[in-house]
């Protein structure tokens, strides 16, 4: 089996990954950015923000909340957002 090409844990149904920023606006910013890819992909994150924290839980709602290769798709790009943060 193909490894994902993402840096999300797997827990209870879904993927997760906590990014950290230098500045609230820089996780503000990452925040809208997912926000466009998601809307862009038809499938959206759990987002949660805790100052320079930027918290995200994914999985999709319409096959039974599990975790399917569109997370995995979302969680990627998400993972090309942040690099592009560095």
């Amino acid at each position: 089996m193909e490894q994902p090409k993402h840096l999300w844990e797997t827990h209870e149904h879904t993927l997760r990954r906590t990014f950290v920023f230098q500045s609230f606006l820089t996780a503000i910013d990452f925040v809208n950015a997912v926000a466009r890819v998601s809307e862009e992909q038809h499938h959206h994150p759990n987002i949660s923000i805790d100052y320079c924290r930027v918290n995200l839980t994914v999985n999709t709602h319409d096959a039974g909340h599990v975790v399917t290769a569109k997370d995995h798709e979302l969680a990627a790009a998400i993972d090309r957002i942040y690099k592009g943060n560095d």
